[in-house]
């Protein structure tokens, strides 16, 4: 991504770019992940956009706390999610691929090896 061009998930929380939207709030969208690894693989997304973990300001850490409860939701409003996987990439060396903070919400069936 170029410096200064929206990255595709700013274009989504703008809805400039169709996703399907599985919940929003003010802070946070959530939507179906293009590519799952699991049944079920949601991307839990803050609508403020922060490049990676790294990237967080001290006022920031409350928006990864909303990130959490909106994780418990899902758990407890997604049919198959009441056990499930958070994972968050923080850098091109790791997997992030889009530089714009999200948390993977993988449940049900696993498409990939355990790696942990």
């Amino acid at each position: 991504m170029v410096q200064g061009e929206k990255s595709i998930f700013s274009k989504i929380i703008a809805h400039e770019i169709s996703a399907k939207i599985i919940a929003e709030t003010d802070d946070l969208i959530v939507i179906e992940d293009i590519a799952p690894k699991a049944e079920i693989h949601y991307l839990i997304i803050p609508k403020k956009e922060i490049r990676d973990v790294q990237s967080f300001h001290q006022g920031d850490f409350v928006l990864a706390g909303k990130m959490f409860e909106m994780a418990q939701q899902l758990s407890r409003t997604i049919p198959g999610a009441e056990q499930f996987r958070l994972v968050i990439n923080s850098g091109e060396k790791v997997g992030q691929k889009v530089f714009h903070l999200h948390m993977h919400f993988l449940a049900g069936k696993m498409f990939f090896k355990d790696v942990v």
